[in-house]
């Protein structure tokens, strides 16, 4: 049973770990924004995007191998499987980005600064998530006595649970892809024309313009706003499922900003290779579903993070799998 009030956190005691971590998400967060390279927009090549993808998904193999060697193997375990959920869980919101994207016609010189800024902004919502839930969670145990055993149970990860499976079930359903995803009345766009007047086009890869002496929102910023807000709708899913792996707060957070840097690279080779991934939805389901089932079946049975892993890491390879080989006989169809 996960009992994170009863487990040891490393948050301050690994200090040398929380400072390496934080240099090198700076220095290449720095580096990505360009103040150490080129400053203008511009299309971001598929080659570029996986170099980058490599180096996101090479940094956070290392930082795992270097929790194992100053935490063990368990903790490394936690940390892979937390980054593999958090980073699986992520393709569905890249779906939506490109929705977002399609939506408000944003041209492509400009993902880039989207996505970088909204990324600044999940890296900050992340901290809240994470940090004020896990103080939720460790207030929220209650004993439940069960065919004459008294269990401890955390009904807010129940529910949470419960959600899960249902989020899961219902990504089953297939969309309706003909029908355009209306953003126009998005939480995010609401929000920013509260609180600035906005003008209804781009200017350059500018969030703001002054016009009339008057300050004006961009179209652009309501890209950005749009992007955040489906950020934060999908924390709701994604912060929630790590939380069954544990309670360790240093692990929680790394493995959830390694795999969300890697989000805005990822964008691009997916945007790129969309019609090659059909069915990963449905993998994505799965895993979804198996993760509520967890948190709900967790008071009386705890499935470990060594199993954990190793289903959501098969149920990717074989939802990708099943994806290209039915897309390979697709092709050969169309050419018969």
């Amino acid at each position: 049973m996960l009992l994170l009030n009863n487990q040891p956190s490393h948050l301050f005691s690994n200090f040398w770990l929380i400072a390496g971590f934080a240099i090198v998400i700076v220095v290449l967060l720095a580096l990505d924004l360009g103040v150490f390279s080129k400053k203008k927009s511009e299309k971001v090549s598929n080659k570029t995007a996986l170099r980058w993808v490599a180096l996101w998904v090479t940094l956070s193999f290392i930082f795992a191998g270097i929790i194992y060697i100053d935490m063990g193997a368990k903790s490394a375990a936690e940390f892979l499987t937390a980054y593999l959920i958090e980073q699986s869980l992520s393709v569905d919101n890249l779906f939506i980005f490109i929705l977002v994207f399609k939506f408000f016609k944003v041209p492509e010189e400009y993902h880039h600064r989207v996505l970088f800024w909204g990324i600044i902004g999940a890296i900050a919502m992340r901290a809240v998530f994470i940090f004020s839930g896990l103080w939720l969670i460790n207030l929220s145990y209650i004993n439940v006595e069960l065919f004459g055993k008294v269990l401890e149970v955390n009904f807010i990860l129940v529910a949470f649970g419960f959600f899960l499976v249902y989020a899961g079930i219902k990504s089953f359903k297939p969309e309706d892809e003909d029908k355009p995803k209306d953003f126009s009345k998005n939480f995010g766009v609401r929000i920013t024309k509260a609180f600035f007047p906005v003008v209804e086009n781009y200017e350059g890869d500018k969030f703001f313009v002054v016009k009339n002496g008057k300050r004006y929102g961009t179209l652009l910023l309501i890209v950005v706003a749009v992007i955040e807000a489906s950020d934060l709708l999908f924390a709701v899913d994604s912060i929630p499922a790590i939380f069954t792996i544990t309670n360790d707060p240093l692990i929680l957070y790394t493995s959830n900003i390694f795999a969300i840097m890697g989000l805005r690279s990822m964008y691009f080779v997916l945007a790129s290779f969309i019609n090659l991934f059909h069915y990963l939805k449905y993998g994505l389901a799965i895993i979804l579903t198996f993760i509520g089932l967890k948190m709900v079946v967790n008071p009386v049975f705890h499935i470990s993070s060594i199993v954990s892993l190793s289903v959501v890491a098969l149920t990717l390879i074989i939802s990708v799998l099943i994806s290209l080989a039915l897309k390979k006989n697709e092709n050969t169809n169309l050419e018969s």
